[in-house]
């Protein structure tokens, strides 16, 4: 098994061991942070859009550092300089370090040892003092720069009741994501899609009777394959996506610039994703398969029948169904990826802690972000327009962090 192999693998079991590898003129020091803040995430179980919020500040902390040296592509909003004679590995690492620390303090004594391990593997002479300090300007700036906005707003979820009536005592999650200043979008609701349709439109009927049909605990219609699909997807955020990014950028064996930016464009991409789609699920608020098919008799719809004991294939997340979260995340992150490298990558792999033993390959990211969106119907989870509609966000979300962040030196002058 090789070195890529083992942090795919790594990424999905839990404990997590950090390995610091030797870093070189590669994008080595950004994949072995970014599998830091992966193993933090999952072993803290930090919510994915505080998690994705997190790692682009680590990201666009470490693209800003190392890019104040080259000087290759537009900032994001700092305005950084250093000399040529500055490390780029030493940078990295310290802005990684700085914000991680700033975002889980009680890990520390880990994190410093950490960044210990990293700077060890750098010279100590006046280039790596030089990058220490540039790190944790850009650490700083950036912190600085994300400290007031809004992902620390209360969470004030108001169920829907009567006075005296009994309603299941669970609060929804990330009723709050919304109010998080989006790093690219003008604002949480800029992509909001349309309405979803009307309980007796032929959409809802079509969509509602597929997936009572073929996202059910018990169906006889779902394949092997789909069920597989349906299981494997059942994990979300950073490291569903994170793994193939770092495929990517070792396949193109991209040096630590250009893994920086692909990093700090994705996390970009996929903190606005998170962003937008809780912004339209808390404003639609939408009902979920397994309400809508128990509760099938009082829409007026007598194409859509009740199931009174249905249950989806997965346990369904506790937020608003539309639209599809996981849709918009995968669509945003692989729209980023095309425009960097293209849709034919050769081969990408990723394996699940919800589908043990099984691995899921793909030549084309365009089919692994459409296996994503379908996962969620067979799982239960999504009806068909919601997919689309995630998909459709997610897109626009991608295509406008590419077009307008960080881009060749050249073209931002224009």
């Amino acid at each position: 098994m090789n070195i890529l192999s083992i942090r795919l693998v790594g990424l999905c079991v839990a404990p997590i061991a950090f390995v610091v590898l030797a870093t070189s003129a590669r994008g080595d020091a950004i994949m072995d942070w970014n599998a830091k803040a992966d193993a933090i995430g999952i072993e803290k179980q930090v919510v994915n859009s505080a998690n994705a919020r997190g790692q682009a500040m680590m990201h666009v902390a470490m693209f800003e550092a190392v890019n104040a040296i080259d000087k290759r592509y537009a900032p994001y909003k700092l305005n950084l300089s250093a000399d040529r004679a500055t490390s780029r590995e030493a940078a990295a690492a310290t802005a990684a370090h700085d914000v991680l620390v700033t975002l889980y303090p009680d890990r520390k004594p880990d994190l410093d040892a950490v960044l210990s391990a990293s700077l060890s593997a750098v010279a100590d002479d006046g280039a790596r003092t030089k990058g220490i300090e540039l790190g944790r300007t850009a650490a700083a700036e950036v912190i600085a720069l994300r400290a007031d906005d809004g992902s620390n707003a209360s969470e004030s979820y108001r169920p829907v009741t009567g006075p005296g009536v009994y309603v299941p005592t669970a609060i929804p999650i990330e009723s709050a994501a919304a109010k998080t200043r989006p790093w690219v979008m003008r604002e949480a609701g800029q992509f909001r899609p349309a309405p979803p349709p009307a309980l007796t439109s032929e959409t809802w009927t079509r969509d509602l009777n597929e997936i009572r049909e073929i996202g059910a605990s018990n169906s006889s219609k779902r394949t092997l394959e789909q069920t597989t699909i349906g299981r494997f997807w059942l994990f979300t955020g950073p490291r569903t996506y994170n793994p193939v990014v770092r495929q990517l950028a070792s396949a193109k064996n991209m040096d630590l610039v250009d893994c920086a930016r692909l990093y700090a464009l994705t996390a970009m991409a996929a903190a606005d994703a998170f962003t937008a789609v809780f912004e339209a699920k808390y404003t639609y608020n939408l009902w979920r398969p397994v309400t809508a098919i128990r509760n099938a008799d009082i829409t007026s719809n007598p194409a859509t029948p009740r199931e009174a004991s249905w249950l989806p294939l997965g346990i369904t997340p506790m937020h608003p169904e539309y639209p599809c979260a996981h849709c918009i995340i995968s669509a945003a992150v692989t729209t980023v990826m095309q425009n960097v490298v293209g849709d034919d990558v050769g081969e990408i792999t990723l394996v699940s802690p919800t589908a043990p033993g099984v691995t899921r390959k793909w030549t084309r990211l365009q089919d692994y972000s459409d296996e994503i969106a379908t996962s969620r119907i067979y799982a239960g989870f999504h009806y068909r327009f919601s997919t689309e509609a995630g998909k459709d966000m997610g897109r626009k979300i991608g295509e406008l962090t590419a077009s307008t962040q960080l881009r060749g030196a050249i073209a931002a002058a224009k």
